[in-house]
Parts: structure tokens; sequence; C-alpha cells
């Protein structure tokens, strides 16, 4: 157990802008039961507080010195230690900052537990592809993820139930709910006790009026949905986590409608449910196979999101090779995706050969040939 010495406090980052750091003070409750891997933390009861003013539930504070010069980042979500802290002020600095258990780069938070996926059935429409990609890249974070469907209440009961039996065959069970109509808002609740939850999810399905409707008087600003793309706008332009009030915390992140499969070739099958079930009562026969064209695959097959696997898988040998060339400058060969996981290499364009003679250089060379002339 770690107890804090005299004139520091336990706080869990809630939002970062610029070097500012706004930090929520843990209560002696909350601290020893905060930590990751066993490690519990302990305010100390002699702590000085300000006698004549109650404690203030968050500090906007600045990071040490001596965190910057050994590069540690603060991130949203991260678990600090506060010294020094100005109640009057409303002020302190961030002193150390605590192993974390998680870590996702985009958005940028640490010690997430899950991701609540959040899509729409009707109002932009439901897109097979779009969900898959944002599945896919959930699934390469490593947290659980929870898939929460909006706008119910502009379908049938049997479009739910054809919904819902085709993405269990994908591997999930999504939850149904309607922002609008406050339906089934409380399981959503469940899902998110006492564990900090990234929400994700395209622009417009709901993502800010569903966080409104659990956490009230956030007032999140809402956007519409755009009649001539059927997408939504981007409303949210920062990461910052809020406190639910059953316990827990949220993660609202910027929408966007196509991320990016940021896998190496050979991981990518494994983001896949179903293709996991396939791998786990059989194998294919070579090691490296990419479940194309290999003879004796145990993947390659008539499930529905094969298509989207070797879509991905296209994009991921581009990436790939995109690395390898950046690793390797003289090399002389480029990719070039053909769709459905086809790629082929190109030779180089030798740049300097067709690159355009710049104007001033033209211009310089004019200068030169007509003092050539006048000598």
């Amino acid at each position: 157990m770690k107890v804090l010495p005299i004139g520091q406090l336990l706080g869990t980052v809630l939002a970062v802008q610029a070097n500012f750091y706004k930090v929520q003070l843990d209560s002696e409750a909350e601290a020893q039961g905060s930590g990751g891997a066993g490690e519990k933390e302990k305010l100390d009861s002699s702590l000085p507080l300000c006698p004549s003013a109650p404690l203030p539930l968050c500090l906007l504070c600045t990071r040490r010195t001596r965190l910057k010069k050994i590069g540690q980042q603060v991130m949203v979500g991260d678990r600090v230690v506060i010294e020094e802290p100005d109640w009057s002020g409303e002020r302190g600095a961030i002193a150390e900052v605590l192993s974390r258990q998680t870590q996702l780069d985009r958005p940028p938070i640490a010690n997430a537990n899950q991701i609540l996926l959040v899509f729409a059935v009707a109002d932009p429409p439901l897109e097979p592809y779009q969900l898959s990609r944002f599945l896919v890249k959930a699934e390469t974070t490593g947290l659980d993820v929870v898939l929460c469907l909006n706008k119910s209440d502009l379908v049938s009961p049997e479009q739910q139930q054809q919904i819902s039996d085709r993405l269990s065959s994908w591997g999930y069970q999504p939850v149904f709910i309607s922002v609008q109509n406050q339906i089934n808002l409380d399981q959503v609740a469940k899902y998110l006790s006492n564990k900090i939850t990234v929400v994700a999810g395209p622009s417009g399905v709901g993502k800010s009026s569903l966080i409104n409707a659990l956490i009230p008087d956030i007032n999140l600003r809402v956007g519409e949905v755009s009649g001539k793309l059927a997408r939504g706008r981007h409303t949210t332009r920062h990461v910052e986590l809020f406190k639910l009030p059953s316990g827990g915390l949220l993660a609202d992140t910027p929408g966007f409608n196509q991320p990016d499969v940021d896998c190496s070739p050979e991981e990518l099958i494994y983001y896949f449910p179903e293709a996991r079930e396939r791998l786990a009562v059989a194998s294919c026969r070579f090691n490296d196979c990419l479940h194309r064209d290999e003879p004796e695959c145990a993947v390659r097959g008539d499930w529905e999101r094969y298509e989207h696997y070797l879509e991905f898988l296209g994009d991921a040998i581009a990436r790939q090779t995109q690395l390898n060339q950046q690793a390797d400058p003289e090399s002389t060969l480029k990719v070039k995706t053909k769709g459905k996981g086809q790629s082929q290499y190109e030779p180089k364009l030798e740049s300097k050969k067709y690159r355009r003679t710049s104007r001033r250089t033209q211009v310089q060379a004019l200068q030169d040939l007509y003092q050539e002339e006048e000598e």
C-alpha cells in the first residue's frame, strides 16, 4: 500500500488543454479503491486542508519541470500525484504519474477499461462496412467492446431482430437504445458503472445526446445529421472525462467516419471474432497465411465479413509497405493497392528526372546567359 507524504494528493486527469491539466481529486475511499495490479493508494490523514473552505473537487494543475525533462507525458485518465495544492486559487502541480493499466494513442486516454461503440440504426442509416471498420479498430485496442445502437424507435421490432441476428454472427450482442425515448438507458448505465469508458462512433449517431442523458446538466453540444450527405457534423473537439452519477468516468471523443486500420497484416484476422472461432478449432497450413489464396486455409470461407477482411487487409499491407519504405529510403519499389487485399509492386519514378524546374532557377539561368553574352 502506497502512503502519500504530507502535502500530496491523488487524482485523475479529466482534461488536458495546452499545458494545463484538470485533475479530479480522490476522497479517501476512492483512493483506497483505485490503482492497478494490486497497488492501492491512501491519502494521509494528517494532510492539512484549508480550514475556512471545503475541499475543491478539481484542481487546475501544471506539470513539474522534472517530468518534462524525462519526457513524461500526462494523458487524460492518468492517475497522478499532486503536491503543494493552493486551495484558494484551486491550483496544484503534478509531481508524479502512476503506472498505467492501459493506454490509447488515438484518442489519447490512459487507464480505459472498455469502449462504448455507438451507432444509429437509422438517420444516418447503419452501414455494415463502416460499422465493421469501427469494430476492428476497437478490437485493436485490446479493450472490451460494448456495441450500442441508438434510434431504435425508428425501426420495427422485426428489423431490430434481423440486425441483432446479423451482428450475433459477427460475434457481438448489441444493446438497442433510444436516447429520445429513454429506452434501455439504464442498461447502458450498468455497463459503465465504476469503469473508465471511451465513447466512440461516427458523427451524428447521438454520442453527445447519450452522454447528456446519462449525465444530467452536462449540456454537451449536439449536432444534427446533414441531409445532403446523411452523415453527422462534428461537435466534440477534444477528449475529456465526465463523472457518471452511478460511478465511473466517461470519455467523449471527436467523431470520425473512417478510422484507420493500423495493425500488421498478420494480426488483422484476430480482430474478427468470427474468424477467431474458426482458428480455435482448426489451423492454416502455413504459419504466415494471410487467408487470401493460400491452400488449406482455415479462415477463408463464406462468413459475411470476409470481403471486409480483404479490403482491410489491402490497407494493412499498403501501410506496412509504406513503413518499410520509410525505414529503407533507398527502396526502388512502391506498393499499389488493387482492392480486396490484392496489391502489386511498381517501380518508383525518379523524382529529380520528372521534376519541373522552378521559375527562380529559370530566371537565374537566363541572367547567367545574358551575363555570358555581354562578356
